[in-house]
Order: structure tokens, then C-alpha cells, then sequence
């Protein structure tokens, strides 16, 4: 049994983080080799190294693969923390670059561009789950934008982990996710298991500030699609051929936009 748990987290481990199997491994050794009793001794050992291969080494590391961290600034930020902590927010050098320029564009506004997961630090198409394409460097998240029921836009989210929370369709627009649903494809709403919880439930989707989000990315000609669910689109007027639809294969989007370079 305990080989089938020491399996079982290295799998865990490595599907979460990428790098998390591979220190916990490392942690065994050097739990093995030092000679001393101490309560939770592979724990402790486990979580210092880890947290000096996320935060020293895996930064050095990564360029070698073409990728870097999200460069954070004023207006960009992760959603939730852990997405940092799970080296989930690897990118490549020119999505940086797409970054900051649309938080020059946003300059002079209230909207910030809070990222959820990007990609892992290392090879490419090690998938980074439950994405279906987050595995190049080319990839990110990016969080909607909300605002008080007075209509000032806010910087925070409606759930924990900032996906699962859902902007559905009105009565009036297309369904895509109910049209996906009845197909057989029942992952299309999966990210409504994964929100950790639902926070400041008095928000409202701001139609206006992620619009403005939208049309400042779409500026940049590095941009090679964004995805976000049909009726958001059509409810915000949005036009540009560079938004498109994921299918029904992926997850629906209207918790989140998904951006990717050419």
C-alpha cells in the first residue's frame, strides 16, 4: 500500500505541477539518507525544495525551453496565487509582450488583466490539465471583467480559483453550452467543479470593461485566436474574425477568455 501512495502522489504531483513528482522523489532519497528521526521529515524536506525549485531554479531553467515567467506588473496579477505556486504560469516571451502592451492600451481605465493558468514551465505538449491545449507556451487565461451593482468595475472575481462561475446565456441569445450538452458532451460545464467556491456574489458581469479588455488585446498582431462563448460575443458586439469558437470538445467559456498567440 505504501508503494501504491508513493505512486499515486508522484502522478498527483507531476500532473499539478510538473515539476512536483520529481522533488518528491528527491525528497525520499534524502529522507532515506538522513539518519534522523523528526516527525514529518519528508514533508518538511519535500516542501523546501520544492519551494526552491519553483521559485530559484525552475526560472533559470525554463528559457532553455523557450518560456518564462508571467511578468507581473500594476495591472497584471494571478487570479488566485496558486496558479503561481503550481507553475502554471509559464508563457512565451512574445505573450509577455502581448501582455504589456495591452496594459499600455488599458491605461487610464480601472481594468486590470488578472491571468489564470498559462502553461508549464517545460516541454512542449506535456499537457497541463484539464486543458486541452495549454502545452506550448502560447496559452493563457484570462479572467472576466465584473462590477458593482453601482457600476464600477471591480478587480475581483466570483469564484476562488476564478473558473466556474458562469455568464449564461439570456433568454434571447444562442445556448451553445445547453446545444453541447445535449450532444453527449458533458465536460463543456466540467470548470463549474473546479471554482474552490463562490465569492462576492453581488457582482455583475461587466459587459463594457471586458470588451474594453477584449478589443485592447485584439490590437496586438501577435494575437493568433481568442476564445470566449458565443453569446458573450455577440452580447458585446465583437466582430473581429480573431475570436472564435473552441467546441464542443473543450470547456465552455463564458468564466473566463483564453488567448493564444499565432
Amino acid at each position: 500500500m505504501k508503494i501504491l501512495l508513493k505512486i499515486f502522489l508522484f502522478i498527483l504531483l507531476t500532473v499539478l505541477t510538473q515539476i512536483g513528482g520529481l522533488v518528491y522523489l528527491l525528497s525520499l532519497i534524502i529522507s532515506r539518507k538522513w539518519d534522523k528521526k523528526v516527525k514529518y521529515k519528508t514533508l518538511f524536506i519535500f516542501m523546501g525544495l520544492y519551494l526552491l525549485s519553483t521559485f530559484l531554479i525552475t526560472p533559470l531553467i525554463a528559457p532553455v525551453f523557450g518560456r518564462e515567467k508571467v511578468k507581473h506588473s500594476e495591472k497584471i496579477k494571478p487570479t488566485n496565487y496558486m496558479t503561481v505556486l503550481l507553475n502554471r504560469n509559464y508563457v512565451r516571451p512574445k505573450l509577455n509582450d502581448l501582455l504589456s502592451q495591452t496594459e499600455k492600451e488599458l491605461i487610464g481605465t480601472n481594468i486590470e488583466i488578472h491571468y489564470l493558468d498559462a502553461n508549464f514551465p517545460f516541454i512542449n505538449r506535456f499537457p497541463l490539465l484539464p486543458h486541452l491545449s495549454h502545452n506550448d507556451g502560447k496559452k493563457i487565461d484570462i479572467s472576466l471583467i465584473y462590477e458593482t451593482i453601482d457600476g464600477k468595475i471591480t478587480d475581483k472575481q466570483k469564484s476562488v480559483s476564478g473558473y466556474g462561475v458562469f455568464e449564461n446565456p439570456k433568454s434571447n441569445e444562442l445556448n451553445q453550452v445547453e446545444k453541447c450538452l445535449e450532444r453527449g458532451y458533458f465536460q463543456y460545464d466540467y470548470s463549474k467543479y473546479v471554482s474552490f467556491g463562490k465569492v462576492n456574489k453581488a457582482l455583475v458581469f461587466s459587459e463594457k470593461g471586458t470588451k474594453k479588455l477584449i478589443t485592447s488585446i485584439l490590437k496586438n498582431r501577435n494575437l493568433g485566436k481568442l476564445f470566449i462563448e458565443p453569446h458573450l460575443k455577440s452580447r458585446m458586439n465583437l466582430r473581429n474574425n480573431k475570436i472564435r469558437y473552441h467546441g464542443c470538445r473543450a470547456v465552455r467559456h463564458d468564466d473566463h477568455i483564453h488567448i493564444q498567440l499565432k
